[in-house]
């Protein structure tokens, strides 16, 4: 079995477990594969952090796991601790959507109004702004998306 970290067209990013590479572009390219936060089937694969041991001459950490899932009420308390710490990071900051790239170009060159925004941008867009010197910090995927806050 192996595990990906997917992102769906609408920003949720999830786990899902495959017998293989294959199976999961099998199921992939059959529409099988779909978000279970808002069911979209526009599905990649997300960035991961690799799995990478423990050096030979150190013994790995051992985390202690608790027994089953958080409760519901837990789980709640703390999405909702999130999404307050989200909202406080971004307040002043005005949502842009899809045109980010586009409107942090303009701030940079002088033909916007200077002010703090955010977005989403591809990772080619991304690049493109840092190679072009223009002051750009990813951000990690909202836990409330800014349609909603906004």
């Amino acid at each position: 079995m192996i595990v990906f970290d997917l992102a769906c067209d609408q920003g949720h990013v999830f786990e899902a477990w495959f017998g293989s590479s294959a199976d999961y572009e099998s199921q992939r390219e059959r529409g099988l594969v779909s978000c279970p936060v808002c069911g979209a089937s526009q599905v990649s694969k997300a960035v991961m952090a690799p799995n990478v041991g423990a050096k030979g001459n150190r013994a790995a950490a051992v985390v202690p796991m608790r027994n089953g899932p958080p409760a519901p009420a837990e789980l709640k308390a703390a999405l909702a601790a999130l999404a307050r710490a989200q909202a406080q990071a971004l307040e002043g900051s005005e949502h842009v959507g899809a045109r980010f790239a586009d409107e942090a170009r303009a701030i940079h060159d002088g033909d916007a109004p200077e002010r703090h925004i955010h977005g989403q941008a591809t990772v080619e867009e991304a690049k493109a702004l840092v190679e072009d010197g223009v002051p750009v910090v990813p951000l990690p995927l909202p836990i409330v998306p800014p349609e909603v806050t906004h």
